[in-house]
């Protein structure tokens, strides 16, 4: 495989003696296809900005790479220096590298107008495809051989972190590439190793319902806030500042956070205000209904509803998975303001819905429906080149994780041969961000430390 083509470089100086380096890349859509199309990536590098007194006598150390992969499937990442956990790890003699995956950020970003330049339908589906965690891990290794192209043959390997989708990257990465890899990180991103996400939403539908009674026991009040509000949107048909439909579904997504770190008190003050909106005035106001609007990632990042199912599947089709599958939970039927139950969240699930509620996935209805029927999608793990594995892999794993199941994580880990974890009870999906200096302790701790 090619090395990426680097199409530009720009370097400056942030507070906290950071210098960033930004970087535009091009790469093939298609690595099968080296002189077909081609993408334009996005990245920032950072490393140390520190001017000691003396100059050193010798050439200065090349610092090993380490790459943060993102969360997602669809989010790009932020600049190095709005990391929390990114000095500690530049303390350890690495230089960072952020990129933003295909599809997302700069990194010739997926709207629904971009994705309309590609045709019909069917050829979005088709070009959709391309944005899995395969075709960004080519990404990266392609990138992996241009910053290094002129280093020392044993100091071409770099270091990756994958973060919840980055993890399930990393662990494409080790299936396919391990040569390009000296060690990996993962916090909340141990995947399932499975062929269609049925089984995943059914685990994920209880872990839900169980947080939704979580939530309506400390705010027990909010059962019948939500059931008020449902009943509005039910007779009034509300508009989001963006276009969207404020619609009773996408009011029960409020659990798509439901799995971070005080998220119970980021979603009751959103329906505080909502119901107070309509004892006080009858209807919602627009600072309301753009907090609503807030709550929901779709309109910014369409990627993310298009490729989530399809980020499980190898050989077999999604069919819409969490679409059917809620049918097997009747505890999620009370969704009216006269339901005898409380009405229960939803997640981190694609419904045919949002593409009616959400205004930037509306023109994307058919693609999604093309993407939901199609059975032609590559294996994305490689079981018994994990089983072989000899890239040190340390992993951080949340009993409580909302997102991506521990029972899941466990069985990966031990499929992964020499892969070693913690396991925390009190920490939450995103705790890398929320509680940073533990989770890179504790993972550098795995890789330093030995337990006799």
């Amino acid at each position: 495989m090619a090395m990426a083509k680097i199409l530009e470089q720009r370097s400056y100086i942030v507070p906290g003696k950071l210098k960033i380096t930004e970087h535009f890349f091009e790469v093939p859509v298609d690595y099968s296809k080296p002189d077909g199309p081609k993408l334009r990536l996005f990245g920032r590098s950072c490393e140390k900005n520190e001017k000691p007194v003396e100059p050193p006598k010798d050439e200065p150390k090349q610092a090993p790479w380490f790459v943060f992969l993102q969360g997602g499937p669809g989010f790009g990442c932020r600049s190095p220096e709005n990391n929390s956990w990114a000095n500690a790890v530049l303390d350890k003699g690495y230089q960072l590298f952020f990129p933003d995956q295909r599809g997302t950020g700069l990194s010739s970003t997926i709207t629904a107008a971009t994705l309309a330049k590609q045709g019909g339908p069917a050829k979005q589906a088709a070009y959709i495809k391309h944005f899995r965690a395969d075709s960004i891990v080519k990404d990266m290794e392609a990138i992996r051989k241009v910053f290094t192209k002129d280093y020392p043959e044993n100091k071409k390997k770099w270091s990756i972190l994958g973060q919840s989708f980055g993890g399930f990257c990393s662990v494409n990465y080790l299936s396919r590439f391990p040569e390009g890899l000296k060690e990996v990180f993962l916090t909340g991103g141990l995947p399932p190793l499975v062929k269609q996400p049925d089984v995943v939403y059914e685990r994920l539908y209880k872990r839900v319902a169980d947080r939704s009674y979580a939530y309506y026991q400390k705010f027990p009040e909010d059962v019948q806030r939500m059931k008020d509000i449902a009943g509005y949107l039910t007779k009034e048909e509300v508009k989001t500042n963006s276009g969207g439909i404020v619609s009773v579904s996408r009011l029960r997504q409020f659990g798509f956070i439901l799995g971070f770190h005080g998220s119970f008190d980021v979603v009751h003050g959103t329906l505080l205000r909502m119901a107070n909106d309509l004892t006080m005035f009858g209807f919602l106001t627009r600072p309301t209904i753009q907090d609503f609007d807030n709550l929901g990632p779709f309109e910014a990042h369409v990627l993310y509803a298009l490729v989530h199912e399809p980020c499980y599947l190898s050989g077999a089709a999604s069919n819409w998975s969490a679409e059917h599958m809620i049918h097997k939970f009747p505890e999620f039927g009370a969704c009216t303001a006269d339901s005898a139950d409380p009405i229960l969240f939803t997640s981190e699930m694609i419904f045919k819905s949002m593409f009616t509620d959400f205004a930037e996935l509306r023109p994307l209805y058919e693609t999604m429906d093309i993407i939901q029927h199609s059975t032609d999608w590559p294996d994305l793990y490689d079981e018994a080149q994990l089983a072989r594995n000899e890239v040190p892999t340390y992993a951080a794993v949340y009993l409580h994780d909302l997102y991506v199941d521990y029972e899941f994580s466990s069985e990966t880990a031990r499929k992964i041969k020499g892969c070693k974890t913690f396991v925390r009870s009190d920490m939450y999906h995103e705790a890398l961000g929320t509680k940073s200096a533990e989770v890179v302790e504790q993972l550098f701790k795995l890789r330093d430390d030995v337990m006799d």
